[in-house]
């Protein structure tokens, strides 16, 4: 069967995956798949209801962390992870500082930014200490010699094109300044856009987003 990356364009994390699956030349098909009311079959497949999620030959996979980990083992064509040992090893450790101590910390501040909602103080100034914290970590790690990790693209760098943007248009929202421009992020996502397959992540973000925001403006 043909590998099916499940979820809905509009997250970060089902774009995580379909750009590696995009720069590596796999042939996939996307299924839509919305989250928020969790019914038993989305369950089935992806046990805390959550996407992006892979349906293999071998049966489902989920979390953006092991469908990577999967599509790299399965699919050794283009290798996104290095073959040393030390340099595969700070892709996983850069991809880790940009989800947990980057776009995890930001996500508390979505609701405000993004959606219209409202977020306390007290989580903006616990986010703010983390994510001053977490850039300061990045920052030690991140080559962007052209690419994140260095010389070559990796999947570094599909976490740091959909995650980064996030980041940086979440806390210029909340707190007025871009907590990553100190670093060359927007030289870089300016550069990575040039990609033709950044391109297509980008395109049909911005058209499933639209769809999203009409689907909950209809509720």
């Amino acid at each position: 069967m043909t590998l099916k990356l499940c979820g809905f364009a509009a997250s970060n994390y089902y774009n995580k995956i379909k750009l590696q699956l995009l720069e590596k030349g796999i042939a996939f098909e996307e299924e839509l798949v919305w989250v928020g009311h969790a019914h038993a079959t989305l369950i089935e497949r992806s046990p805390m209801g959550k996407v992006p999620f892979l349906e293999t030959r071998d049966g489902p996979i989920s979390e953006s962390v092991a469908c990577a980990e999967y599509i790299e083992a399965a699919y050794p064509q283009h290798k996104l992870l290095p073959a040393d040992p030390y340099a595969a090893a700070k892709v996983r450790e850069l991809i880790i500082y940009s989800e947990l101590h980057l776009e995890l910390v930001a996500r508390q501040l979505y609701a405000e930014a993004f959606f219209g909602g409202k977020v306390s103080d007290e989580i903006k100034e616990r986010s703010r200490k983390l994510l001053l914290k977490g850039v300061a970590g990045f920052a030690q790690l991140a080559k962007f010699a052209p690419f994140v990790a260095g010389a070559q693209f990796t999947l570094a760098d599909c976490a740091a094109i959909v995650h980064l943007p996030l980041v940086a248009s979440a806390s210029k929202l909340i707190y007025g300044e871009d907590l990553l421009a100190a670093l060359p992020v927007k030289d870089y996502l300016r550069a990575m856009s040039e990609r033709a397959t950044v391109r297509t992540v980008n395109a049909d973000r911005k058209a499933n987003t639209e769809l999203m925001l009409a689907k909950r403006s209809a509720q």
